[in-house]
């Protein structure tokens, strides 16, 4: 029996090896040192703490989380303080920051009934984390929350996409995104995938959604929250929050735009068109002609539905009247006209894109 310390220690050092090929950065849970880092957290535990049993929804995340406080918080204010909702949001985290700060504070005493969870862009950063790893990452902060709060549902969000371009970290998220798709089993664990709208149909990122190409304005934020909201009202068993009355996904549609409708030969012909938005109004003009335009009159916006009346005067002397009504879907206006010519109607379709 003397090899027997001998054969333990192999034992032990089989098992400690296999441990360590299989444990990386991305599920190993460490705290950050910075003083901005400890205060927040401190400030979550404390409010954790006043809030207990009444908080009704969770969100956790990094700074694009944290960033509800900033550029998201009218958008907040709308959709989330009434359901008493907690932002557990810190700028620069990653997956193992997040669970760290689930074993330590961040959870305890809660009972909310949905939890949405986007997290890993950061682990995304360079070398630091591969696709599999951070995938690894997020599955442990979804398990992490099944077992302290058994009875909460977790939406978990897509990562989203990030710089202006086409490049290799937007296609590491993407593959990320692809497996964690698996993680949901549309029964405690659902899955939220809306990182197309921040992307023009050309693949590349508008600056009004997200300014730096990697967080969100106003208007990102109210993508955000109208993406996910028929699901979150259905885990807290509310009433959905109502689109704001602007355009879909609460984006403005003031600006510039090219119109394209059916010619007289039925080709399409592109016409320039100004749209201005002022809450649930709608005025603008549509060109007609180098120097000529048609006013754009008893404009409405409501949700993603966008309605106005043009007239124009005919060498006749009579007036013909558009009826003009479209939707915004995915950065787009699809839309008919209908108008009468000679005393027979006529309906034709259209479309707009932004300039």
């Amino acid at each position: 029996m003397k090899h027997a310390p001998r054969l333990a220690a192999l034992v032990l050092g089989i098992h400690l090896g296999l441990a360590s090929a299989f444990a990386h950065s991305a599920t190993d849970p460490v705290p950050r040192t910075d003083k901005g880092w400890v205060d927040r957290q401190a400030s979550f535990n404390a409010k954790v703490a006043s809030m207990g049993s009444k908080a009704q929804l969770l969100f956790i995340g990094d700074s694009i989380t944290q960033g509800w406080e900033g550029e998201g918080k009218e958008v907040w204010a709308r959709h989330y303080a009434h359901r008493n909702a907690i932002n557990l949001g810190i700028g620069g985290d990653r997956t193992q920051h997040v669970l760290w700060r689930l074993d330590n504070g961040n959870l305890d005493g809660l009972k909310p009934k949905a939890a949405v969870v986007m997290i890993g862009t950061n682990n995304s950063n360079g070398e630091d984390n591969t696709p599999e790893q951070i995938v690894d990452g997020v599955r442990a902060i979804v398990a992490k929350l099944r077992t302290k709060l058994p009875e909460t549902q977790v939406l978990l969000v897509a990562i989203f996409p990030r710089s202006e371009n086409f490049g290799a970290q937007r296609g590491k998220l993407a593959q990320i995104n692809q497996a964690l798709r698996r993680v949901a089993d549309d029964k405690s664990v659902f899955w939220a995938d809306f990182g197309h709208k921040f992307l023009n149909d050309d693949g590349t990122m508008p600056r009004e959604l997200m300014p730096d190409y990697l967080h969100l304005s106003k208007k990102g934020y109210q993508i955000w929250a109208d993406s996910i909201e028929a699901q979150v009202a259905r885990m807290l068993g509310d009433q959905p929050v109502q689109a704001s009355a602007g355009a879909a996904a609460g984006a403005d549609v003031s600006g510039e735009w090219v119109l394209t409708i059916p010619g007289p030969d039925d080709r399409p012909v592109d016409i320039p068109m100004t749209l201005k938005q002022e809450g649930g109004r709608l005025g603008g003009k549509v060109a007609r002609g180098a120097d000529k335009f048609l006013e754009i009159v008893d404009g409405k916006v409501h949700g993603d539905a966008l309605s106005w009346t043009m007239r124009r005067d005919r060498p006749d002397g009579s007036t013909m009247v558009y009826s003009m009504s479209g939707r915004l879907v995915d950065g787009k206006i699809d839309g008919k006209t209908e108008t009468t010519m000679d005393g027979n109607p006529v309906t034709r379709g259209w479309t707009a894109r932004r300039k």
